[in-house]
C-alpha cells in the first residue's frame, strides 16, 4: 500500500466515525428523552366549590342538630367534642363553636359558642373563606342575642325594682293613713267621753234641781 493513501483514508474516515457517534448519540438521547414521561401538571382546586362543599357540611349538620330527636342531639354534640378534644384544629373549634351557638337543643352554651368564636377570628388565615364568614355571621347573632338578654335582665330588674319602691311608698302611704285614722279615732274617743262627761255632770245637775225648790 502507497504510504501517501493512508492519511488520506483517515481523514476521509474521520468524519464518518463522527457522525456515526453523534447520530448515536442523538438517537440514544431521544430514547432516553422518550423513555421519561413528563410529570401531569397538578391539578386545579376549584375553591368556591371547596367553600360551598364545607359550608353545605356545616348547614346540615346544624339541620340534623335542630331536626333530631334528643339522642341524636346528644350524640352531634358529643361527636364534635370529642373531635375537638383529640385536634383542637380551628375548623374543629368553629364547628363546636355552632353547635354551642345554635339555640333549641340542651347544648346550647351562648357564652362558651361566643368566646371560641373570637377565639378562631383571632387567626382568621386559618380558616377557609366561608369558614370566616360564617364564624363572623355567628358571632354577630350570638353578640346581638347576649345583648338582648343582658338589656332585658337589667330592664326587668329595674321592672322589679320600681314595683318594689311602688309598693314600699304604698305600704308607707297606708300605714301614714292607718295611723292618722287611728289618731283621729282617738281623739273622736275622747271627745266622745269629754261630751258624755259634760252630758253626766249636766244631767246630775237638773237631776238636783227640783228637790232644791222643796226646801
Amino acid at each position: 500500500m502507497p504510504p501517501e493513501t493512508t492519511p488520506l483514508r483517515r481523514r476521509c474516515g474521520a468524519p464518518a466515525s463522527a457522525g456515526a457517534l453523534c447520530a448515536a448519540l442523538l438517537t440514544a438521547g431521544c430514547t432516553t428523552m422518550a423513555g421519561k414521561s413528563t410529570p401531569p401538571p397538578p391539578p386545579v382546586v376549584d375553591q368556591v366549590a371547596v367553600a360551598n362543599s364545607v359550608l353545605s357540611g356545616y348547614l346540615q349538620m346544624l339541620q340534623n342538630l335542630l331536626q333530631g330527636q334528643p339522642a341524636q342531639q346528644a350524640e352531634i354534640v358529643s361527636a364534635a367534642q370529642r373531635d375537638y378534644d383529640s385536634a383542637p384544629t380551628p375548623s374543629r373549634e368553629l364547628k363546636l363553636a355552632l353547635i354551642l351557638g345554635t339555640t333549641g337543643h340542651p347544648a346550647t352554651d351562648l357564652p362558651r359558642a361566643q368566646k371560641q368564636l373570637r377565639e378562631v377570628l383571632a387567626n382568621p388565615e386559618m380558616l377557609l373563606p366561608g369558614e370566616r364568614a360564617l364564624a363572623f355571621l355567628k358571632l354577630s347573632q350570638i353578640d346581638d342575642h347576649l345583648t338582648l338578654e343582658t338589656e332585658n335582665r337589667r330592664l326587668q330588674s329595674e321592672v322589679i325594682r320600681l314595683d318594689h319602691e311602688r309598693v314600699t311608698n304604698a305600704n308607707h302611704r297606708l300605714q301614714a293613713e292607718l295611723d292618722e285614722n287611728a289618731r283621729l279615732r282617738k281623739e273622736l274617743d275622747e271627745a266622745r267621753a269629754k261630751l258624755q262627761a259634760i252630758f253626766n255632770i249636766e244631767r246630775s245637775l237638773n237631776e238636783r234641781k227640783p228637790g232644791d225648790g222643796g226646801h
